[in-house]
C-alpha cells in the first residue's frame, strides 16, 4: 500500500478523498517534525517512533570490499507495538468491518504524489487568483490616476482658457477707450478753431461801433 492507497482507504470514513488526504498529511507532518526535534512519538497498540544517532564507524563497500569511514548521523527508528506484533504474527484477529485495502485509482502514482500533485493545483490556483486580484487592484489605481489627471488637465486648460478670455476683454476694453480719447481729441481739435474764429470777429463790431460814433459827434459839431 502507498500513500495514494491508504488515503483511498479511508476516504469514505473521512467524508472524501481531500479530507482523507489533508488528514494523512496533517499526521505524518506532526509525526516527522517530533521525530526531528527529538522527540519520541507513541501511538498505543502501533507502534513508536524515536530519533537514534549513530557513531561514526567503518564498514565495507559490498562490491569492491573496500573499508570506508561512515560518519557520524542520525536515523529514524520505528518499534513496532505488542498490539500490532500480534496482529501480523496472528495471535490474534482483526476486528471485523476494518478498513480494507482499495486499489489507487488510475494515473495515481506512488508514494503520495497524487496528493503532492494536488496541493500544487490548489497552490497554483491560490496563487493564480491573487495575481489576478493584483492585477485588477493595479487596473483600478491606474484608472484613478489616469481621471485625476485627466481633470486636472481639463482643470488648466479651462483657466487657460478663462485667463484668455479675461485678457482678451481687457485689450478690448483698452483699444475702446483709446477710440474713445482719439474721438474726444478730434472733437476738440475741430471745435478750438471756431472758438478762435468767433474772437477774432469780435473787434470788427467795435470798429463799427466807434466810426458811427465819430460821425455822430461830427454831425453834432457841424
Amino acid at each position: 500500500m502507498n500513500k495514494a492507497q491508504l488515503v483511498e482507504a479511508i476516504a469514505d470514513k473521512l467524508g472524501g478523498r481531500q479530507q482523507a488526504a489533508d488528514a494523512v498529511d496533517a499526521v505524518l507532518d506532526a509525526m516527522v517534525r517530533a521525530v526531528v526535534a527529538g522527540d519520541r512519538v507513541s501511538v498505543t497498540g502501533f507502534g513508536s517512533f524515536e530519533k537514534v544517532d549513530r557513531p561514526a564507524r567503518y564498514a565495507r563497500n559490498p562490491q569492491t570490499g573496500e573499508r570506508v569511514r561512515v560518519k557520524k548521523t542520525s536515523v529514524p527508528r520505528f518499534r513496532a507495538g505488542q498490539g500490532f506484533k500480534d496482529l501480523v504474527s496472528g495471535s490474534k484477529k482483526l476486528p471485523k468491518n476494518d478498513v480494507a485495502v482499495k486499489k489507487a485509482p488510475k494515473g495515481s502514482l506512488s508514494g503520495g504524489s497524487s496528493t503532492r500533485t494536488t496541493a500544487k493545483a490548489a497552490t497554483k490556483k491560490a496563487t493564480a487568483k491573487k495575481a489576478t486580484a493584483k492585477k485588477a487592484t493595479a487596473k483600478k489605481a491606474t484608472t484613478a490616476v489616469k481621471a485625476t489627471a485627466a481633470k486636472k488637465t481639463t482643470a488648466k486648460k479651462t483657466t487657460a482658457a478663462a485667463a484668455k478670455k479675461t485678457t482678451t476683454a481687457k485689450k478690448t476694453t483698452a483699444a475702446a477707450a483709446k477710440k474713445a480719447t482719439t474721438a474726444k481729441k478730434a472733437v476738440a481739435a475741430k471745435t478750438a478753431p471756431a472758438k478762435k474764429a468767433t474772437a477774432k470777429k469780435a473787434p470788427a463790431k467795435k470798429t463799427t461801433a466807434r466810426k458811427t460814433t465819430a460821425k455822430k459827434a461830427t454831425a453834432r459839431k457841424k
